[in-house]
């Protein structure tokens, strides 16, 4: 029996192990880099060991670190969670011959099924249907194809080819995403089925011969070949086919001799044909939908079936509704889904009836790995949280995880959130007609919720009136006379926001009686700043009739029209975060006299985000075309490419490969 057990992970998932751990009475050990010294899950174990450093490879990749941290607090056992060594067999087998005890499939199944093209030709053998594959580039004589890494998952090294011409460089930067990832930098390419949808099954196996299924997840909501929102029972996966998919999952663990829990992982074509992709080895991120609608504690299985115990559940239980997991991540979606960094400032989701665990009835589960106050840095993945919602009905739960998602604050880093409830709430999604690419063929859904003028209008005056509400508050001298009491009633107040379409213009007057007479909300020319404020525009502005009923520096209610709108407001710095029904905006509050500030060099090229150049392609004098990669910036376990904006020269390379860099510094000026 296992007492005491570490995870060799970070962040979500080892909460998530520890919450079973502290169920069935299993001490934790935590193991924490640099950057995670105060994350929320090395303050729930009950011993943590630091492993110095920052970077993945000096530290969560580091098993004989991990390995003598279980050593030093006498652990019995070490999980893995997902991701980092969750798959690599020589950690596994270190972990054993260390005498601890291996919460997975022994190394030698890892190692089979770890290896993409062996497991496709193993399962090949057990007439499980594969897709024509190669593992020399080369050789690939149809297109398009996709290239994968062999180990490993998550989306990393992967990329689409559509033509042999590209193919040498996806290849490459493949390689070494991977290589970043898991520590290996080899590829294969598979045949790339165009509308496929990505469905897996869950498998469970003991170590007396016991094996069951616990349906199917569909998986095909992605961007960048990671996963966005899961889903189970899949929408068009009728019991036949599940019958069908379920058997040949069994086939495949039974082909390996596998032993614990694992995900088979299939493409479903548009015709209803089927083929084995790969299996996941390990606990996978969204095994949380399952355990939602069949009442099975995944972890728990693991630990039995490690401890050598048999299955408790050895026939398929019936599912219970439908369950949709969302992946919250710290990015913006509207630029090709580019990671974000900050620390979060506030982290509130309405309507949580559990976290990492069982829900003992339909509504929402949430596992997040941060809380307010943590830092998202470069070094790792961007997920933040999974937001579960568990309804009787696929239509009940999209609804009641697009409205968890939409009431949701979140502040102080750009988030995948609109995206996420425009998703759910977009007719091909609620019909059950997604596939692979859906994301891409509507980009509609990278639209923000707050999109409508009057909203974004609204949302601009009530933040202004709670700054104005947070000035009259901390006043020192006359207190007493109203906010933007004038001797003279026709002037006005104004305020200039940064907003997410560029400066904005704030103006509004009160009356002698305390109405709003007037206001006013408008786009403002970046190189006018200086003379802010602008004065109240001409009397053709349209803007609907508002009455302020009260102002605070945290909620501001309106009445529009007749209707009233709450609008709440939390300020951090120069930074209002604005919330309501109708969506979320932040709005950075600009100087009203500037300092005068450097300005880049015509053609400059800055860092997207912070990070570390990867590799330099060109030198200062070279001649670029326009899309040509020029450099690489590496963040969040993914490369960032850097192409030509225009064809032109390189006449300044402030950057080499290796350099530290934060975002908006200067890689390279271009001159046309």
């Amino acid at each position: 029996m296992i007492r005491r057990l570490l995870v060799a992970n970070r962040g979500e998932v080892a909460r998530r192990i520890f919450a079973t751990c502290r169920t069935i009475g299993i001490e934790t050990v935590a193991v924490y880099s640099d950057p995670d010294a105060n994350a929320p899950y090395v303050a729930e174990a009950d011993y943590a060991v630091h492993l110095p450093g920052a970077a993945p490879s000096a530290t969560y990749l580091r098993g004989d670190l991990i390995i003598a941290a279980a050593r030093k607090t006498l652990a019995d056992a070490i999980h893995p969670g997902y991701g980092f060594l969750a798959e690599n067999p020589d950690f596994a087998e270190a972990v054993a011959e260390a005498g601890l005890l291996w919460i997975g499939p022994p190394a030698k199944v890892i190692e089979v099924m770890g290896d993409k093209v062996d497991a496709k030709a193993l399962l090949a053998e057990a007439d499980v249907p594969t897709l024509p594959s190669w593992t020399d580039p080369d050789q690939v004589d149809e297109f398009p194809v996709l290239v994968k890494a062999s180990t490993g998952g998550g989306g990393r090294g992967m990329r689409i080819v559509r033509e042999r011409a590209v193919l040498a460089e996806a290849v490459s930067s493949a390689r070494r995403e991977a290589f970043g990832a898991f520590g290996d930098g080899d590829v294969f390419c598979e045949k790339y089925i165009e509308g496929a949808r990505h469905i897996e099954v869950q498998v469970l196996a003991d170590q007396q011969g016991g094996i069951v299924t616990l349906g199917e997840r569909e998986c095909s909501i992605q961007r960048r070949h990671q996963k966005v929102i899961e889903e189970t029972p899949s929408p068009v996966v009728t019991p036949e086919l599940r019958e069908h998919l379920c058997r040949a999952a069994i086939a495949a663990a039974q082909a390996v001799g596998y032993i614990g829990v694992g995900t088979v992982e299939f493409l479903l074509t548009p015709n209803g044909d089927f083929y084995f992709l790969e299996m996941s080895t390990r606990l996978q991120v969204e095994h949380a939908v399952t355990e939602c609608v069949t009442g099975v504690d995944l972890v728990r299985m693991q630990i039995v079936v490690a401890e050598g115990g048999p299955l408790p559940v050895l026939t398929p239980p019936p599912l219970r509704g439908h369950a949709i997991e969302a992946r919250l991540c710290a990015e913006d979606p509207a630029a090709n889904h580019l990671p974000a960094t900050g620390e979060i400032h506030r982290l509130e989701i309405p309507g949580v009836a559990g976290r990492f665990g069982i829900l003992t009835a339909p509504g929402i589960r949430l596992d997040s790995g941060v809380e307010p106050g943590s830092v998202i840095g470069v070094h790792y993945d961007s997920l933040l949280a999974k937001i579960v919602a568990w309804a009787p009905t696929r239509p009940e739960a999209a609804r009641l995880l697009a409205a968890t998602l939409a009431r949701a604050r979140i502040h102080g880093v750009v988030t995948n959130r609109d995206l996420l409830v425009r998703t759910l709430r977009h007719p091909t999604f609620l019909a059950g007609q997604t596939d692979t690419s859906m994301l891409d063929r509507h980009p509609e859904v990278l639209a923000p919720l707050l999109s409508s003028v009057d909203a974004v209008r609204l949302s601009c005056l009530a933040a202004a009136l709670g700054a104005a509400a947070a000035r009259r508050n901390g006043a020192t001298w006359q207190a007493s006379i109203p906010s933007g009491w004038r001797n003279v009633p026709t002037a006005a107040q104004t305020a200039v926001y940064e907003g997410p379409a560029g400066p904005v213009e704030v103006g509004y007057r009160f009356s002698r009686t305390g109405a709003l007479a007037q206001w006013w909300v408008r786009a403002v020319d970046p190189e006018d700043l200086e003379l802010a404020p602008l004065g109240q525009p001409g009397l053709s502005e349209d803007h609907p009739p508002v009455a302020v009923v009260s102002a605070t520096p945290t909620l501001v209610v309106l009445d529009v029209i007749g209707i009233l709108l709450a609008v709440h407001l939390h300020r951090v710095g120069a930074v209002t975060y604005v919330d309501s029904v109708e969506g979320s905006l932040a709005l950075t509050e600009l100087p009203r006299f500037p300092l005068p500030g450097s300005e880049l060099a015509e053609g400059a090229l800055t860092a997207p985000l912070p990070g570390a150049v990867g590799r330099v392609l060109v030198v200062p004098g070279q001649r670029v075309d326009i899309g040509e990669l020029l450099m690489t910036v590496e963040a969040m376990k993914l490369e960032h490419p850097v192409h030509a904006p225009a064809a032109g020269i390189v006449t300044a390379l402030p950057v080499s490969a290796g350099s530290q860099v934060d975002t908006g510094t200067v890689l390279a000026v271009l001159t046309p």
